[in-house]
């Protein structure tokens, strides 16, 4: 049952999903074999539908897979700008680290996703955050030559 929902998630069945998480709401925030719950699964398709529907009926937003990523630093490095904002409407952590102290702005940044960057920096994300290698936001955008990237998150510090 737990694998059907799964497979109806990597699918986009709405539907489908609905009546198992309906039927079996301890399937909420169960995990797959990588680690994954429900809503991040559904982050990382890109299905802001599920999404939405996932969060209403109480998803662990700031859950963790298996790797230390949450549902909002998986679509930052996605580039999923809509389900990014409906993950930080329901109160994910903008500032929320990995085991190796990446954030959701880091990988915005590495993927030069502007708009995502200029979201999560817009609701309180640090740009000066460094991970464990000691590197930041800034230092980030600076190494990949970056420019416009750099400057917002100039912007964001000034």
């Amino acid at each position: 049952m737990q694998d059907q929902l799964f497979e109806a998630i990597r699918d986009g069945n709405l539907s489908l999903v609905q009546t198992l998480i309906d039927k079996h709401p301890q399937f909420i925030n169960m995990t797959d074999s990588r680690g994954s719950t429900p809503l991040l699964l559904a982050a990382y398709y890109n299905h802001d539908a599920i999404v939405g529907y996932l969060l209403t009926k109480g998803a662990a937003v700031d859950a963790m897979d298996a790797s230390g990523h949450t549902a909002l630093m998986g679509v930052c490095f996605k580039g999923y700008v809509t389900v990014a904002e409906q993950l930080i409407r329901a109160g994910a952590n903008v500032n929320q680290t990995t085991p190796r102290g990446a954030t959701a702005l880091i990988y915005a940044v590495s993927f030069n996703h502007i708009a995502l960057a200029e979201i999560l920096l817009q609701h309180g994300a640090d740009a000066t955050a460094k991970d464990a290698g000691g590197q930041s936001a800034i230092a980030y955008a600076e190494a990949k030559g970056y420019d416009d990237m750099l400057q917002v998150l100039q912007k964001s510090i000034t």
